[in-house]
C-alpha cells in the first residue's frame, strides 16, 4: 500500500478514535448510592455508564492498536503481517486500517 494512502487511513481512524473517545466521557455513573440492577426502575443512568465504559475500552484496546499500526508504517513494515510478515491486501487495509494478520492468520488467531 502506498505510504500516503496508509497515512490518510491512520489519520481517519485517529480521528475516528479520539472523537469516540471525547464523547465517551465519564459522566455517568458506574454504581448508585442506592442498590440498583440494570432494568430496575430509573436504573438507565447505571446502564448508560456501564455501556459508556465498556465503549471506552474498545476504542482504548483501538487505540493502543493505532499506535501499533503507526509505528509499523514509520519502521516501513505497515501491511505486512506481524505474524509471518506476509503482506496485507490493500482492500483488507482499506477496510480495517488496523488489520495486523492476514484473513487467514486472523481466523486462526480469533479461533484458535
Amino acid at each position: 500500500m502506498d505510504e500516503n494512502r496508509a497515512r490518510a487511513l491512520l489519520a481517519r481512524e485517529r480521528a475516528r478514535i479520539e472523537t469516540g473517545l471525547a464523547a465517551t466521557g465519564q459522566d455517568a455513573p458506574l454504581e448508585g448510592d442506592e442498590l440498583r440492577e440494570p432494568g430496575d426502575r430509573d436504573s438507565e443512568d447505571l446502564y448508560l455508564g456501564e455501556l459508556s465504559a465498556a465503549r471506552r475500552e474498545e476504542l482504548e484496546r483501538e487505540l493502543a492498536a493505532l499506535e501499533r499500526a503507526e509505528a509499523r508504517l514509520a519502521a516501513g513494515e505497515y501491511g505486512l503481517s506481524i505474524e509471518s510478515g506476509k503482506p496485507i491486501p490493500d482492500a483488507r487495509l482499506e477496510a480495517l486500517p488496523l488489520a495486523e494478520r492476514t484473513v487467514d492468520e486472523d481466523e486462526r488467531y480469533r479461533h484458535g
